[in-house]
């Protein structure tokens, strides 16, 4: 296989921006940003979200059973950035972002746009990325959006153009 071709064809798959996280509530606090996301089903709601494997938020999910999905407006660039490297819980915010517990107790980020609460019923434990697939059992939206819901959203493109994952 064509090294190149693969990366620049797999590069080709949009992708939106969003902010996973989950709290064990015994000190160890996970949220990373995420961008393999896709709905996968109508009835039960399932959500499906490749999580690197030896992230701390793939290890607190994985032990919890639970996570929220926070979704990012397209101005919240900076917000992506955040959580591109470990998280931290200090002086009762995420990283440096005000948050509150959802209903499952993880954190919601004050600052998304959306935010759905997640259970999980599967990891496939395949490659580098472990594939969450996800009940949603409560959702939230923040800041309705003005016109199509999937236009809000933040995408890697949006990011600017030295910014790739994947491929």
């Amino acid at each position: 296989m064509d090294a190149d071709a693969k990366k620049t064809a797999l590069r080709m798959i949009p992708y939106g921006i969003y902010v996973m996280t989950a709290d064990d509530h015994k000190g160890n606090v996970g949220a990373a940003t995420v961008n393999w996301v896709t709905q996968g089903s109508f009835a039960p709601p399932l959500v499906v979200v490749g999580v690197k494997a030896d992230s701390g938020a793939h290890t607190v999910v994985k032990g919890t059973g639970k996570f929220a999905l926070n979704m990012l407006g397209k101005d919240q660039k900076g917000l992506a950035f955040t959580f591109f490297k470990p998280a931290k819980v200090e002086d009762g915010k995420l990283s440096g972002q005000a948050f509150h517990a959802g209903a499952n107790g993880c954190p919601i980020l004050d600052d998304a746009i959306a935010a759905v609460e997640c259970s999980v019923r599967q990891i496939v434990e395949l490659g580098d990325h472990h594939i969450v697939v996800a009940e949603v059992t409560e959702a939230y939206v923040m800041k309705p959006p003005a016109g199509r819901a999937d236009a809000a959203v933040l995408e890697m493109k949006d990011l600017g153009d030295t910014v790739y994952y994947g491929g």
